[in-house]
């Protein structure tokens, strides 16, 4: 009686771990939404980062809550520190604030 191998997904034969590193790279010239320690959070087109993952983005929308409410503004582009970043979420266009609290 032999012994059947389990099952694969198609899709996951000859995909291996993916380092956190290599994720962001990949992201590089595409829309990201980072949420930031604090209340900030910026969606833009990641142009770069470095090892600490600090990064820069074109385009950027920031988004702030304040006591006089959600603050947005327009940027050329920003460099952000990595040790202030919370998430990144790629392929977003950012959080939807038009949902009334």
């Amino acid at each position: 009686m032999a012994l059947s191998e389990p099952a694969r997904d198609a899709s996951a034969v000859g995909a291996g771990p993916i380092l956190p590193l290599e994720m962001i790279d990949r992201c590089i010239g595409s829309r990201i939404w980072i949420v930031m320690r604090g209340e900030r959070e910026f969606v833009g087109t990641l142009r770069g980062f470095d090892d600490f993952v600090n990064v820069v983005l074109e385009d950027v929308t920031e988004y702030e809550e304040t006591s006089d409410g959600l603050q947005v503004r327009k940027l050329d582009q920003i460099m952000l520190n990595g040790i202030h970043i919370c998430m990144m979420v790629p392929g977003s266009e950012g959080p939807d604030h038009s949902i009334p609290s």
